[in-house]
């Protein structure tokens, strides 16, 4: 007996704000898709991270196409609200997104692509990878040599401070996950932070003068820092391959709230204990790793990325795999790829392109091409 098998057009792998503003031009074209992520609900990607997280882009930017964000334009959403506005886009405009489906397989059977999700198989002449640029937590390999004792847990996975046990902590990481996890931590735990100075903006988030820096640095990362610039070619995978500069929670705050700073990196483990470059050694109870994320496409079983398992692609098209895409990856176009003020051009080019190819497909098979505007 063999699983039964799901036709589409278009497949979509996630059903985060890449793979929502990909099912909204894909509706828009009329061409049968579906989306499928691995979440039980559409936003939970937000919905489970800390509980005092807001995002730092104003609700005016943090809309996706054909939906404003239900917010006053210069606050600053809560993650749960972002998490709610993007299930309330997917009601919005009825995007057949399915919920509870972990894809765990992407392969070519003769010219169509193949989507596993255990015993569950779709079939797609197109299939468009949204699972974003932030997949997998990154920690250093020494991490499990730490004393099994202390408590430690990745920024993926802390919530709030009745996580950790009573003692110091060490955070890992100077950007803004360290830093804004540190105050949140800082009122019931003697807190340290790790890592070399990211720098920080000159301004208080959310001021006047914010309020013109973000629109001038949305312009240069949207409209100028580009792939097809030469400006973008130089700077752009500098400014995406370094860490933000402090953006809320400055040195100050930190500083206010009595967590204290350590410029030095932590290199490894003595007798169960972090150890700094300089050599000291730090007595801790729990350990946050504010490290980062690395992408993850150890379940694409297709020849199409570099050395480093980076996709081969121009501007989210796979030219060598003809109806594969990748959406919402760091740079991918632009410096604002990966983020919300993207506003979905990454994915209008996409879907752009899908339409196009079925026209000439259709056209190849005698059939009517109809490409609507």
């Amino acid at each position: 007996m063999t699983n039964e098998v799901e036709h589409y057009d278009t497949v979509v792998v996630g059903g985060g704000q890449a793979g929502l503003t990909a099912g909204y031009y894909l509706r828009r074209s009329g061409r049968p898709f579906t989306i499928l992520d691995a979440h039980p609900r559409v936003g939970d990607a937000w919905r489970t991270r800390w509980a005092s997280l807001r995002l730092f882009t104003p609700a005016r930017f943090d809309g996706l196409p054909g939906l404003p964000f239900p917010a006053p334009p210069w606050s600053f959403p809560t993650k749960d609200e972002l998490a709610d506005y993007l299930e309330g886009y997917a009601e919005h405009f009825e995007l057949p997104v399915r919920t509870g489906v972990a894809v765990d397989g992407l392969a070519k059977a003769g010219d169509r692509f193949v989507v596993t999700a255990g015993e569950r198989r779709f079939e797609a002449d197109n299939v468009i990878v949204a699972t974003g640029a932030h997949r997998v937590p990154k920690l250093p390999t020494f991490a499990s040599e730490l004393d099994p004792r202390i408590v430690q847990l990745h920024s993926a996975d802390y919530r709030d401070p009745s996580q950790l046990q009573p003692g110091d902590v060490l955070v890992v990481g100077a950007g803004n996950s360290g830093a804004e996890i540190a105050r949140d931590l800082a009122p019931t735990h003697s807190v340290r932070v790790a890592g070399p100075s990211t720098g920080e903006i000159p301004v208080r988030h959310g001021s006047r003068q914010a309020r013109i820096a973000f629109r001038l640095v949305r312009l240069l990362g949207h409209r100028v820092l580009r792939v097809d610039t030469r400006l973008g070619r130089k700077l752009g995978p500098k400014l995406t391959s370094k860490g933000d500069p402090l953006i809320r929670t400055k040195s100050k705050d930190l500083a206010a709230a009595g967590v204290e700073r350590v410029l030095a990196r932590v290199t490894g483990v003595r007798e169960g204990l972090p150890v700094l470059d300089d050599g000291q050694v730090l007595d801790v109870a729990n350990v946050i790793w504010c490290t980062g994320f690395r992408t993850d496409f150890g379940w694409v079983d297709l020849p199409v990325f570099d050395d480093d398992g980076q996709p081969l692609h121009r501007r989210g098209i796979v030219e060598s795999e003809p109806g594969l895409y990748f959406l919402g990856l760091v740079f991918l176009y632009s410096v604002s790829s990966d983020v919300l003020p993207n506003r979905g051009r990454d994915a209008e080019h996409i879907a752009r392109h899908i339409e196009l190819r079925g026209a000439v497909r259709a056209v190849g098979a005698g059939r009517p091409a109809v490409v609507t505007a």
